[in-house]
Parts: structure tokens; sequence; C-alpha cells
């Protein structure tokens, strides 16, 4: 019987005995193994890295310049089944610090033998060179004991004469004064290259600044170009709009119209409907009950007809008896005043001015009446004149235009008449 074993890949798993006296050995990274109990032995080895730390005080190089050199080492177990079994050989069964031990004497006994053929300069200024010559010296000594030099590096170099120092020292001043050139050549080249560049600048600026213009003119006018594309579709989408509104609004009405045609025949219908109940109603209740009310009165006008013409009839007679003799009478009164005036003519005819002397003399009372009618609503005349005679001379003077005023009347001149013209001439000069 036995056991299962398993290891991460960070540990190898060393199997080694067997049956039947085996003598072989079995390594596991990362897996797993079987092992018999009594006859199989099972032992572990890590394959983590381990960081050594080498250190070498005054160590002469090969001017004679004691250095002390201090260096990282990054190490490992490599796991090729040859080189692990190196490594088992030579390890198995030992710590970590052990392990640690015997890499560091290699390595620093490595790292002091390179030193011895090397410049102080060739260290410090080259350290990766001379780490890279410390590793490829020491990997074939470690690679045999089954252990693998990751890298290493050089930490620090210090020594305790201060000749890094003096030289680091003579390098500055060196470098100082390269730098003070350099600077001046700087500042030098950099002026002339500082206007160049501003000219070039400028011609960039004002290349720039003439794109810039040309493109903005060019976007302006694509702009406007689209703004006016835009616009366009916006009014034919408007119109489109409007025109399709105006359709649909035109189907609405349709069909509203449409539908206030269903609902006003509709409406007719019992319009009719009630109108034909209306009018049997109204037959019923109205027609019939005012058409014998109507026979009744018409019986009845008739009846005051026939009396009222029956008795207008006799009015009529009667008054046309009465007109009849009336008539008579006036044609008898006016027989006579034709008479009479057929005679007046014939002598006025006959007498000639002198008639019409008598029928201007016998009208001027009558004249003289209508002329002082409204005089005669007034209760008292007040003549105010501040000579004695004022009175006189108005009656005298209205006498003297008495004559002209019936002359204008009546066309009979009263001055060719003997009696007034006696009258009225005294009158005249008086007035004068």
């Amino acid at each position: 019987m036995g056991n299962c074993h398993t290891v991460g890949p960070n540990e190898a798993l060393v199997v080694s005995g067997g049956c039947c006296g085996s003598d072989g050995k079995t390594y596991i990274v990362g897996g797993w193994s079987w092992a018999w109990w009594l006859i199989s032995d099972i032992q572990r080895m890590s394959l983590e890295v381990m960081t050594i730390l080498c250190r070498c005080e005054n160590i002469e190089t090969s001017e004679g310049v004691p250095l002390d050199v201090t260096g990282v080492a990054q190490v490992k177990v490599m796991t090729e089944n040859e080189l692990l079994g190196y490594a088992c050989e030579q390890f198995l069964g030992k710590s970590v610090v052990e392990i640690k031990s015997v890499i560091l004497q290699t390595l620093e006994g490595h790292l002091r033998a390179i030193l011895g053929t090397l410049t102080v300069e060739q260290i410090y200024q080259d350290r990766d060179r001379f780490a890279a010559l410390v590793r490829e010296v020491a990997s074939p000594d470690v690679g045999r004991m089954g252990i693998e030099i990751l890298s290493f590096t050089i930490k620090d170099v210090y020594d305790k004469v201060e000749y890094l120092s003096s030289l680091g020292k003579t390098q500055t001043a060196a470098v100082q004064r390269d730098a003070d050139i350099g600077v001046a050549e700087a500042e030098r080249d950099a002026g002339i290259r500082e206007a160049e560049c501003k000219r070039e600048m400028m011609d960039v600026k004002f290349l720039a600044d003439t794109k810039m213009a040309d493109s903005k003119r060019e976007l302006e006018m694509q702009k406007a170009s689209f703004n006016q594309e835009v616009n366009t579709k916006k009014a034919e989408a408007q119109l489109a709009y409007e025109l399709q509104a105006a359709k649909e609004q035109q189907k609405i009405r349709l069909e509203e119209i449409e539908i206030e045609v269903v609902q006003r025949k509709k409406q007719i219908t019992i319009e009719e409907k009630e109108i034909d109940r209306t009018e049997k109603e109204l037959i019923a209740t109205v027609k019939r009950p005012a058409e014998a009310e109507a026979y009744k009165m018409q019986q009845l006008a008739e009846g005051q007809k026939t009396k009222k013409v029956l008795t207008a009839q006799a009015e009529a007679e009667k008054i046309r008896f009465i007109g009849e003799a009336e008539a008579s009478a006036i044609e008898a009164v006016g027989k006579a005043e034709a008479e009479k005036m057929r005679l007046k003519a014939e002598a006025y005819q006959q007498y000639g001015d002198a008639a019409k002397t008598a029928l201007v003399l016998e009208a001027l009372p009558k004249i003289a009446g209508k002329i002082a009618a409204p005089l005669s609503k007034i209760n008292e005349i007040v003549i105010l004149s501040g000579e004695g005679n004022r009175v006189t001379g108005e009656v005298n003077r209205l006498l003297a235009e008495l004559p002209v005023s019936v002359n204008a009347l009546t066309g009979v001149d009263l001055t060719k008449i003997p009696l007034l013209q006696k009258m009225i001439t005294p009158q005249c000069q008086t007035a004068m």
C-alpha cells in the first residue's frame, strides 16, 4: 500500500526507491506521484526565486584602487530533469539559507576575480557590462549545481580613498566647462534659431491666416448653400404639408358635409313627418273647427252684407235724390249768377274805365281790411317823432304810394281818375 503525493508549481517532488530494489528517482514539478510505504522515500525541494546580496570590500582593481562593490543576484533551481538531478544531488535536504550561502560564495569569488581585471572607470561607468560579465563567468559554475542566474546587477560602487569623488570633480569641472560653452553656443544658436523660427512662424501664421480666411469663406459659402437647400427643402416640405393638410381638411370637410347632408335628410324626413302630424293635428283641432266657425261667420257676414247693401242702396238713393235737388238749385243759382255776371260785364264794357274803377273802389275796403287785420290785435301804437307834423307826413306818404301799389296789383291807374287825382296831388305836394 502507499500514498498519493502532490506538489505545486513552486516545488519539486523527488520520489526515490521502489519495489525489487529499484534505485531510480522520479522528479515531479507541479503534479502528483504514488509512493509505496516503507520502500519509497519522498523529499521536496523549493523552486522559488532566491535573492542573494553579494558584497565585496577592499577589492583592488587592475589599477590598485580599492573598491567596495555590492551586487544583487536572483537565482533559482532549474526544472530540467538532468539539471534538477544535479541540484538534488547538491542541495536536497538543505535549507534555503544553506543553499544561498553556497551560491553566495561562488558569486563573490567570481566578482572579486572580475574586479581585479577592470579599471575603476570601466566598473563605474559601465555597470551593465560589468554585471553581464559576472553573470557570464559565474553561470557555468552555478549551472553545474543545477542553479540558474536569472539576473545580476551592481547595486553600489564606492571607495574609501575618495578616488571616485576626485574623478567626479575632474569630470564635473570638464562637464561644467563644456556645459558653459554649450550653453553659450546654445543661447547663440537659440537666438538665431528663435529669429528664424519667428520668421517662419510669421510666414506660417500669415499662410495659416490666409488659409483660414479662405476656409472660412468657403465654409460660409457652403453654409449659405446648405442653408439655401435646407430652406428650400423646408419650404417644399411646408408647402407639401400644407397641401396635404388642405387635402385632408377638404376630405374631412366633404365627410362632414356628407354627414350633415345625411343628418339634414333625416331631419327633413323627421320634420316632414312632424309637419304631416302637425298638419293632421291642426286639421283635427283647428281647421275643422275654424272651417265651421268660418262658415258660420260667412253666413253671418253674408247676412250683414245683404243688410248693409240694402241699407246702402236706400241711402244712396236718398243721397241721389238730395243731390239732384241740390244740383238743380245750384244750377239755378249758377245760371242767375252767370246772368248777373253777364249783365255786369255788359255794363262794365259799356262804361269802360269807370266800371273798372268802381270795381277797384269796391275792392279797396276789402284789401285795406286784410292789410289792417294784423293791426286789430295791437292794443296801442306809439309813433316816436321829434317833429310835430311827422305823423301827418307819414300818412300823406302812404296815400301817395297807394296808387302805385294798386296799379301793381290790379293794373288800374288811380292817378287817371279825376276825383282821386285832385285828392292825391295836394297830399303828394305836402309830403314833398
